[in-house]
């Protein structure tokens, strides 16, 4: 085991000792280490973020820690490029890599707190320092700021109408450090817990303004600048170069009816360009007409599963923990309890479905395929025993009747020629294998009800969206028998959230964008003055979205379906 510190932090040799041993009673390979006088608010910050009781066994959740020391396998830094010889780390760098190792010890990441271990007596990170401490944790300064605004602010309006209640309130909140942390059995003793405690009010106020000050000015700006150049250079020519000829017939059926589904402009990420879903009159086959050349699809992907928008998508998969055990569950009915031997996701990602999978599958082999680097990653994380890195069909030969379970997971509506990628399938399971699919669905209510703002249009990225009769269609003539079709157990509750997200983003989008005009004082003044007033619309979609996850559940319909079909034997 290695251990890194924070400058001034020194962890004794028997607190390292007994770390060791700690770490391998608990079968832990990465051990993040608090100090028994870690100051208050820190602590509540790390309470908040962090159930113990769930922290080890999530595999999907995000490693935090207190950013002071860590103690970590050798063998997982050596997989997640970390040098235990290199300079001694900042705290937002050790916040950083407690995040990091987390990804590649997803079942054995644990926190303790050494009671030898010393804080000493830094100051508090403010400004620009503590922007990048919570940046370093996947926390956005700004957001973060304007949460703690407009919590303070509603606790103020308590106080004020309510009077003695709001009083009550306004006391427990004012005491929480001393509440939490200053029992008689408390195993952390901040140092400054009666400071702490008395100024709060105060200290809150002012730690979130200088916050929100130090959130403007982001770390990676020179990045963005960088990026700009390039996306001028691609922008240059035009964005309909990205488009192909419009075809006059389906894809899928081949008919030549067709009528416009929806006009959109790129809402996700504001990029610039219009796209065209259009709907077979006698299918009911929806695809983008014209559709993105491989450069268009390359140029509209580009900073959103990676680069600038690589963490947020992580973070977003991350979350999802529980549709995918509910799509690992679907097996269970037809499988003996010890499960599959062999898993193959296709469009894996970085392996989030796979990692999370184990937890339900733990004898299976779970590999992975995707066109992005990401799965490369998955590979090296552990997620994947088998990262394979290009297009499904350039494998269907090399990996033919080697899978027991193959997997497309919100896959199939971002290629090109879904029928290719059934015929893949095909080809790569078993004889009385088992391949699992999860699509939105065109024919969802809330498709009509929201219009260009309905999340699953996703544009630009979906090329297809099929409905389920057609897929069940596509299925049997490649000899596969449909055993289940979910609906409601598929939705996704984000029907009446993402049309606000979308919408805010259409009436402003990102002013740092680095694929938009410079940005003005004018555009980000636009862009939080959206922001504050799509607040109590997000909190409104939130409680909609709710009730229609609770309306799809009991009614089997909702935004998506999934289809679980049996190849059949020769």
């Amino acid at each position: 085991m290695a251990a890194a510190h924070r400058p001034g932090v020194e962890a004794d040799a028997a607190t390292f000792l007994a770390a060791c041993a700690h770490a391998e009673r608990e079968g832990l390979r990465v051990l993040d280490l608090l100090p028994a006088d870690l100051a208050a608010e820190r602590a509540l910050g790390l309470m908040r973020l962090v159930d113990p009781v769930r922290y080890r066994r999530d595999r999907l959740g995000e490693g935090r820690g207190a950013g002071f020391a860590v103690l970590a396998a050798e063998e997982v830094l050596a997989r997640a490029g970390v040098d235990p010889d290199g300079p001694r780390p900042g705290p937002a760098e050790l916040l950083a890599l407690t995040r990091r190792l987390k990804e590649y010890a997803a079942g054995a990441t644990g926190l303790a707190i050494a009671p030898a271990l010393s804080c000493g007596a830094p100051r508090e990170a403010t400004g620009p320092a503590r922007a990048a401490e919570l940046r370093a944790q996947g926390l956005p300064p700004g957001a973060l700021a304007a949460a703690q605004l407009a919590g303070l602010a509603l606790l103020a309006g308590v106080v004020v109408r309510q009077g003695r209640w709001g009083a009550a309130a306004a006391g427990l909140y004012w005491l929480q450090p001393y509440l939490a942390l200053g029992g008689p059995g408390s195993p952390l003793r901040p140092a400054d817990l009666a400071r702490a405690t008395a100024a709060r009010p105060v200290r809150s106020l002012g730690a979130a303004l200088r916050t929100a000050a130090a959130a403007r000015r982001g770390p990676g700006e020179e990045q963005d600048s960088g990026r700009a150049a390039g996306y001028r250079a691609d922008l240059a020519a035009g964005t309909d170069r990205f488009l192909e000829v419009r075809r006059p017939d389906c894809p899928w059926c081949g008919s030549g009816r067709l009528a416009v589904r929806v006009r959109v402009p790129d809402l996700l990420q504001g990029k610039p360009g219009r796209f065209t879903l259009e709907r077979c009159e006698d299918c009911g086959h929806v695809f983008q007409n014209p559709r993105l050349s491989p450069e268009g699809l390359e140029f509209y992907y580009r900073d959103f599963y990676d680069g600038r928008g690589g963490e947020g998508a992580g973070t977003v998969f991350g979350r999802l923990g529980a549709a995918y055990r509910g799509r690992a569950e679907m097996l269970r009915a037809h499988v003996d309890d010890s499960g599959p031997e062999s898993w193959l996701d296709v469009g894996t990602g970085h392996g989030h479905f796979c990692n999370a999978a184990r937890e339900v599958w733990p004898r299976t082999r779970f590999d992975g395929l995707d066109m992005g680097d990401g799965v490369l990653e998955a590979e090296r994380r552990g997620w994947v025993e088998t990262g394979y890195l290009g297009q499904f069909p350039e494998f269907s030969s090399k990996l033919a009747g080697r899978y027991e379970v193959v997997s497309m997971y919100h896959y199939l509506e971002h290629t090109r020629d879904p029928l290719a990628e059934l015929d893949a399938a095909a080809a790569v399971l078993a004889p009385g294998g088992y391949l699992t699919i999860e699509v939105p669905d065109p024919e969802s209510r809330m498709a009509g009800l929201l219009g260009p703002a309905w999340l699953p249009w996703f544009q630009p990225q979906h090329q297809h969206l099929v409905p389920a009769a057609n897929l069940r269609e596509a299925l049997a003539d490649r000899g596969f028998t449909v055993l289940t079709e979910e609906h409601g157990a598929a939705h996704q509750g984000n029907d009446f959230f993402g049309a606000v997200a979308l919408t805010a983003s259409r009436l402003a989008p990102d002013p740092d964008r680095p694929w938009g005009p410079p940005a003005t004082p004018r555009a980000r003044a636009l862009a939080g003055a959206v922001r504050v007033a799509a607040l109590p619309c997000f909190v409104g979609a939130a409680v909609l979205d709710a009730l229609r996850s609770a309306a799809a559940r009991v009614t089997d319909g909702g935004n998506a379906y999934r289809i679980l079909a049996r190849k059949d034997l020769p």
